[in-house]
């Protein structure tokens, strides 16, 4: 059994999302993206499935020439290899959950990149 508190130690960044991997169990990775207001991360895309739920705040979520507007409590499954791109338009927490072949540095160095 394994727990996390995703509001624990949660701080935000005025340039690019900050990532914090919460814990990973033998099937998943379950990672935190907080999102200043303004915020993005650029397009990108993965090999493996993603489930992303909006713990708090609103973002645009684009995927192939569509924007969605999900607030708290969406949740969405996207399949691997889909192009996508996130931009907070309010302070927002995001819940990602990605499947145990995939790699969080991934993650990490798509928030790195991020143009404010």
């Amino acid at each position: 059994m394994k727990f996390a508190d995703i509001q624990e130690e949660l701080e935000f960044n005025e340039k690019k999302p900050l990532i914090k991997v919460l814990f990973e169990t033998a099937f998943t990775k379950e990672i935190r993206i907080a999102m200043k207001k303004g915020t993005v991360m650029k397009e990108h895309k993965t090999s493996y499935p993603i489930v992303v739920q909006i713990v708090k705040g609103n973002i645009d979520f684009g995927v192939q020439n569509e924007v969605f507007d999900l607030n708290e409590g969406k949740i969405l499954a996207l399949d691997g290899g889909v192009p996508h791109d996130l931009k907070a338009k309010e302070d927002s927490v995001i819940r990602l959950t990605l499947t145990k072949n995939d790699d969080a540095n991934r993650v990490v160095n798509v928030s790195n990149i991020t143009i404010a």
